[in-house]
């Protein structure tokens, strides 16, 4: 079969595609021209992999083709670091270290040996300075809160570590750690640094526990003396302000008594010496009038008096008349 001859000015141009371009580039640029941020953060734009704006959530447009990028930065998520453990299906992957054994490995101030677990909760409030001051920034993070930790947990007893000083340790490491952060331009907020288990190693803790009990137990017993003791002293003292004060009570009384007993003595004593013999008889008589009612049927004879029959039967007849 023979082929036409196609002369020069019918051969078809390289560039006849090149029309359809346009139509291919508007939806490109379309998509690309536009981008969201969700609620719960923000957009960092890059410009050629520059910073230079910061979206809040929302739609938002950009430069197409790849002029601009977009980093969307969850600013207002609460994110945790986990060590000494880690949380079945986390999501995020920086959430929990390599080797949670080494992590929660550390010795106290007192040469003995803790398991200590705890969480770092942050958020990310300076977008621009996690996206580019610190190369890894989550990475620096848990290496800065491990530091922290094992620092504050070796200035302390085996004990304050365990048992009476998890809420001090908790309030160093997260002061310390918020200065470093700072310092290191990590672009993160610290929250809360929470221990969890803090327990000696699984050879010794039987023998722990055992301590443990004891002192719970001697503490027990402080308590019930310290209530005993609350109960008993109170009501002594009670009983001793009563005791006082009837006391007190006693002696005003005794002593008005004999304040009155004495003025009355000396008004006596201010009539007997104007008239000595009449005052005397008077004195007689007053006491002669309260002493002889309360001595019954009493007879007073002569001692010379012999005979003391006839005598009460004389004075039963003059009774009978």
């Amino acid at each position: 079969m023979n082929r036409p001859t196609l002369l020069p000015g019918d051969r078809p141009s390289p560039l006849r595609h090149l029309r359809w371009l346009p139509l291919l580039l508007i939806p490109i640029a379309l998509l690309t021209m536009t981008y969201q941020v969700p609620a719960d953060g923000v957009g960092v734009v890059l410009r050629f992999g520059r910073y230079t704006s910061t979206a809040d959530p929302g739609l938002h447009f950009k430069l197409p083709f790849g002029i601009d990028s977009v980093e969307v930065v969850q600013t207002r998520r609460q994110m945790k670091l986990e060590f000494g453990f880690q949380t079945p299906e986390a999501t995020n992957v920086w959430q929990y270290g390599q080797d949670p054994e080494r992590e929660k490995s550390m010795v106290t101030g007192d040469l003995n040996a803790a398991l200590v677990e705890w969480v770092v909760q942050y958020r990310i409030d300076d977008p621009q300075r996690h996206l580019f001051e610190v190369r890894n920034p989550s990475t620096t993070l848990r290496d800065l809160s491990e530091a922290v930790m094992r620092e504050v947990v070796g200035d302390r007893t085996v004990d304050e570590v365990i048992t009476v000083g998890r809420q001090e340790i908790e309030n160093v490491a997260l002061e310390r750690l918020g200065v470093m952060a700072k310092a290191y331009q990590l672009g993160v907020a610290i929250d809360q640094i929470q221990l969890k288990n803090v327990n000696p190693p699984r050879d010794v803790q039987a023998s722990f526990n055992e301590v443990n009990k004891a002192e719970q137990d001697r503490e027990s017993a402080i308590n019930v003396a310290n209530g005993e003791y609350n109960k008993t002293v109170p009501r002594a003292q009670g009983e001793a302000a009563q005791r006082i004060s009837e006391a007190e009570g006693y002696k005003l009384k005794r002593v008005n008594e004999a304040l009155g007993d004495a003025t009355a003595f000396n008004a006596v004593l201010a009539e007997y010496v104007k008239a000595p013999e009449v005052t005397r008889t008077r004195l007689y008589l007053e006491t002669m009038r309260d002493v002889l009612p309360t001595m019954g049927d009493k007879w007073i004879v002569d001692e010379r008096v012999t005979q003391l029959l006839p005598m009460l039967q004389g004075s039963r007849k003059e009774d009978a008349r």
